[in-house]
């Protein structure tokens, strides 16, 4: 149910870490405590409490999937949806976003599956536009957070059906469709109708990372870049100078939450979940405040060397040079 080299590559992360030379570890929650603590979940705004204090489907310790339990929905409003993937059938459980305008709909990631019999994702998405639209059909765009597995796979799902542009998580084709030059620059705008969204660049985690601003909602959409769990980082200037710009961006944009693309953290602060977990019966709400990525730069601008951070809502871990050789390898089939 889940692609080889997904599977290989993430499982890989998780055993090669103990055996490899460890970054130096910088506690922000002593670090930052001056600055509120570093929980950082102050400020988070009445339209966010409902996601808050949404109680995700989390996996099960004997884990079994059907069609009707393959994607846990959240409605925040007629026009702005959350789905997570069930942990049955990936343990990373991405999140995918759905937002929907006069014109067209915006899908977020695909999930981590391409086989149709365990997430009809069509199927599922197309109710949901469908219900909101009285009927009406609307242009599908669909773009990807970043290239990595677990969120383009479910691009077969899609393929053939009427009305759906689809972009490639290729880097190239990316740069391509959305004018970015090469590095981490350019902004674009992806027009819905009466809805129009920022893009922006922000490589680090990994190279075709970018984020999604929508005004409607004042979501900042970060993929990996940044969610409650333990956040890898490849390329580590290039994540502290993205990091950097998603904070400069907030001090001209209202951002009710910045919501990722997974939740990995316990309601322990600093402890997250082992890789490969199914079930997470006690995990941090999705949402992250602006204060957060606040913190994150802060500490990231005084962090020159990679090295790995704890926060109480998420860690961030520099990959080894041996994670960031398995990881360009796994690249290359999506290239």
């Amino acid at each position: 149910m889940r692609s080889t080299h997904l599977t290989f590559f993430a499982i890989a992360l998780g055993l090669i870490v103990a055996g490899c030379s460890s970054p130096p570890k910088l506690d922000a929650r002593i670090e930052l405590t001056a600055d509120q603590g570093n929980s950082a979940q102050v400020l988070l705004p009445d339209s966010i409490v409902p996601l808050l204090e949404k109680d995700w489907a989390h996996g099960e310790q004997s884990c079994s999937v059907t069609p009707d339990n393959a994607v846990d929905v959240y409605q925040h409003s007629a026009t702005s949806y959350i789905l997570r993937v069930s942990k049955c059938i990936s343990f990373e459980a991405p999140f995918i976003y759905l937002l929907i305008g006069d014109d067209k709909v915006l899908l977020v990631d695909t999930g981590p599956t391409d086989d149709a019999a365990v997430l009809p994702l069509y199927q599922i998405v197309n109710e949901l536009v469908l219900a909101q639209t009285g009927g009406e059909s609307r242009q599908w765009l669909v773009v990807h957070s970043h290239s990595h597995s677990d969120h383009y796979n479910g691009d077969a799902l899609l393929q053939g059906q009427p009305n759906i542009t689809l972009v490639s998580p290729k880097a190239d084709l990316m740069n391509e469709y959305f004018g970015f030059d090469r590095g981490a620059q350019g902004q674009a705008n992806i027009e819905l109708g009466n809805r129009s969204l920022s893009v922006l660049p922000i490589p680090g985690h990994q190279e075709e990372s970018i984020a999604l601003y929508d005004p409607e909602t004042q979501w900042l959409i970060t993929g990996d870049t940044l969610y409650p769990g333990l956040i890898y980082v490849k390329h580590w200037q290039d994540y502290r100078d993205s990091v950097h710009r998603l904070y400069q961006f907030t001090q001209t944009h209202p951002v009710s939450a910045v919501l990722g693309a997974h939740i990995e953290m316990t309601t322990t602060p600093g402890l997250y979940y082992p890789i490969g977990t199914l079930y997470q019966p006690n995990e941090l709400p999705l949402p992250l405040s602006v204060q957060a990525l606040a913190l994150l730069d802060k500490q990231l601008q005084s962090t020159a060397q990679p090295s790995e951070i704890t926060f109480d809502r998420f860690v961030v871990m520099p990959m080894t040079a041996l994670q960031i050789q398995l990881s360009n390898s796994a690249r290359l089939l999506s290239q």
